[in-house]
């Protein structure tokens, strides 16, 4: 017969120890109970559900237990039988609805039988429920009598509006306030019960649980009771909780959030379709994202929230919050939840509930309509994260460079016919920061003879301004990793362990950044663990550029090494090259303005390897192709081919001359092997 009681019913305290999450109530009661301290009357004021009336009955039994003065009712005595769970009751403890029982009248009926002694027991308590309906008068008529009660007599009232109670009431009471559970210490009472049911249920289902009992023991475990009774060979799951409680599932916040972060549009509008024709309450879908997005506020300020307990979620989705955070600024993130709690704020009583959706929707995906601080902070955000190193900021391509006026080079096959230290036919560098153009043929003079059947050439038409297009190397990328780092260390510090003791920069093409670890443990945690989210959103906040990350295995990466090296040109000769060294140097005709650049600013490529013995024009071939302009669609110049094992004719014949290659080098392009020297 019990079995059919509802949940509420029939785990209902029957001692203050069973009472949960009103430690600060029922210990001083316990207390005052066991030293016979025990007031006349009380007030017992909080929401509903939280055990304001449990815990008025739980005080009776343990005013009339046979072995009082006691802190909790023993159970075994007639009386504490008798108000047990179940029990038959006693005539000793009346319970007076005050929402039909608060008139005049029926406070005059009150008092005139308060003056009976008890039946049976000790005192005769009066348990007063929903005592702010009781009416003035009513109250008036029952103040003499609380502020005097017979000694047989106790009075405890229970309330949800205190403020109701009038003042000479309350002044002649110990008032008591209740409070909601706290989500944690319900969750596990809940679990709890399932267990003792013999019904399982899914973690991630007793959240969901909780929200909609809303800190009530009572609703929630009348919410448990309808989903237990529903429950299949499975038990309680996800997908059952989220469809018969109405709330949103997390695919769909997943995918409005993942639209926001990158600003798609028709991503965002086709979730709002898919919750209208789902029959979903737009309302509650908004009040699902706002909780969504104050989740998200939390993890970008406390990355570890969800371990030190300020977010009660499972591992998985703290790792889904995680990387949805690492993809929005703060300032987004806090502008996108004003945005939807003033939305949700209009929404009550909208007869157009999807119309207010849709414009939410629209002011989160356009901050620059927003005037307000919020806004500006938002836009300075996003810009920030663009602006940087070639990566130009939207609104902003119009204001391209214009192309530079060409500038005439010798070919480049005839730089050894050249003198190095002429400074009349060296040539001006390309400026810092514009493409350099293809090298063309000096003209003849103008006084010179000029053959009539040669055509004069036209001056080109200026070419249009170029697009905005990303400078990054590989070699900028190199140079850039230790802030990358430090950035990731702020966001995730596992991340920063797996990046800065296992991988290295590989290669940098297309947009896309590939990082080399050294084992594939390391590779499967980085990418299993939502790290590739994480170094691409520290990539954008610190150089503004939005790379995809690609990790692979690479056996011979060293974090160390993921610095480019530095290298410096010299315009005198110096000691011969170690059997192993890089060509650090560029030829004589570079300006002298230009000594602080570095082959390897120019090419990354430009600093070949040259062994000791091995003919040196094989090693000038490489530097001549390395520094040749290659960027703007410029056709690199050709350097001469020696795959085959043949020398160039313009090449000195070093087995001849006993020249050996550091010297040619010297000689023939103004340049001087040093050692390398790597950036720490």
């Amino acid at each position: 017969m019990e079995h059919n009681l509802a949940l509420y019913r029939r785990y209902r305290p029957e001692t203050f120890a069973e009472v949960i999450g009103q430690d600060h109530v029922t210990e001083p009661l316990r207390a005052a109970l066991a030293n016979n301290r025990v007031n006349h009357a009380y007030l017992f004021s909080g929401p509903r559900g939280c055990g304001k009336t449990t815990s008025a009955r739980i005080l009776a039994r343990a005013l009339n237990c046979e072995k009082a003065p006691i802190s909790d009712p023993c159970g075994e005595c007639q009386s504490c039988r008798d108000l047990a769970r179940g029990g038959p009751g006693s005539l000793d403890v009346i319970e007076i609805d005050a929402a039909s029982h608060g008139g005049v009248d029926d406070a005059r009926d009150l008092r005139e039988r308060a003056f009976f002694a008890p039946v049976s027991s000790r005192y005769k308590v009066y348990i007063i429920d929903e005592a702010h309906m009781v009416t003035t008068q009513g109250f008036n008529a029952l103040l003499k009598l609380v502020e005097e009660p017979p000694e047989h007599h106790k009075f405890n009232f229970a309330t949800t509006e205190p403020e109701k109670v009038i003042a000479t009431i309350r002044s002649r009471t110990h008032h008591y306030p209740f409070r909601l559970i706290p989500p944690r210490v319900l969750s596990d009472y809940l679990a709890e019960i399932c267990q003792r049911e013999g019904v399982p249920i899914e973690p991630a289902a007793l959240p969901l649980v909780v929200r909609a009992g809303a800190g009530s023991a009572r609703d929630s475990l009348s919410v448990l009771d309808q989903l237990l009774g529903g429950a299949g060979a499975a038990g309680v799951t996800y997908g059952v909780a989220t469809s018969l409680l109405g709330y949103t599932p997390d695919t769909l916040l997943d995918e409005v959030v993942d639209g926001f972060s990158a600003s798609d549009g028709s991503t965002v509008f086709a979730v709002v379709d898919k919750v209208i024709e789902t029959g979903q309450d737009p309302r509650r879908f908004t009040e699902d994202l706002l909780r969504r997005l104050r989740d998200l506020v939390i993890v970008a300020a406390v990355p570890d929230a969800s371990t030190t307990g300020l977010l009660d979620v499972p591992s998985d989705q703290a790792e889904r919050l995680v990387a949805q955070a690492a993809r929005f600024g703060r300032a987004d993130l806090v502008r996108a939840a004003d945005c939807v709690a003033a939305g949700l704020t209009e929404m009550r009583g909208a007869t157009t509930p999807r119309l207010l959706l849709e414009l939410i929707c629209a002011r989160v995906l356009l901050p620059g309509a927003d005037d307000s601080t919020d806004g500006l902070v938002a836009r300075l955000d996003r810009l920030e994260r663009r602006v940087g190193m070639g990566v130009p900021a939207p609104g902003f391509e119009a204001v391209a460079a214009q192309p530079q006026p060409p500038v005439s080079a010798p070919p480049v096959d005839d730089l050894d016919k050249l003198d190095p230290r002429s400074s009349a036919e060296t040539p001006a560098p390309p400026a810092e920061g514009f493409e350099p153009v293809a090298a063309q043929p000096p003209q003849p003079p103008v006084s010179a003879p000029v053959d009539d059947r040669a055509e004069t050439p036209e001056p080109s038409a200026p070419a249009p301004p170029p697009g905005p297009v990303s400078t990054l190397s590989l070699v900028d990328a190199r140079r850039v990793w230790p802030d990358l780092l430090d950035k990731v260390k702020e966001m995730r510090r596992f991340t920063w362990i797996l990046l800065s003791q296992n991988a290295q920069v590989i290669g940098l093409d297309g947009g896309i950044l590939t990082v080399g670890f050294k084992t594939a443990g390391a590779k499967d945690s980085f990418i299993g663990g939502g790290s590739e989210e994480i170094l691409r959103q520290a990539a954008i906040d610190v150089i503004g550029v939005d790379w995809r990350v690609e990790a692979i295995v690479d056996h011979s990466a060293d974090p160390g090494a993921g610095v480019a090296p530095v290298v410096t040109l010299a315009s005198t000769a110096g000691a011969p090259a170690p059997a192993e060294e890089k060509v650090t140097s560029a030829p004589a005709w570079l300006s002298e303005d230009d000594a602080g650049d570095t082959i390897a600013d120019l090419d990354p490529a430009a600093a070949p390897v040259v062994p000791a013995g091995r003919p040196a024009s094989e090693a000038i071939a490489s530097v001549r192709s390395n520094i040749a302009p290659t960027r703007s669609g410029d056709e690199p110049a050709k350097a001469p081919d020696t795959r085959d094992g043949e020398a160039h004719p313009d090449d000195p014949d070093l087995e001849d001359d006993g020249v050996d290659g550091a010297e040619l080098l010297r000689r023939e392009l103004g340049a001087t092997v040093i050692d390398q020297i790597s950036h720490e």
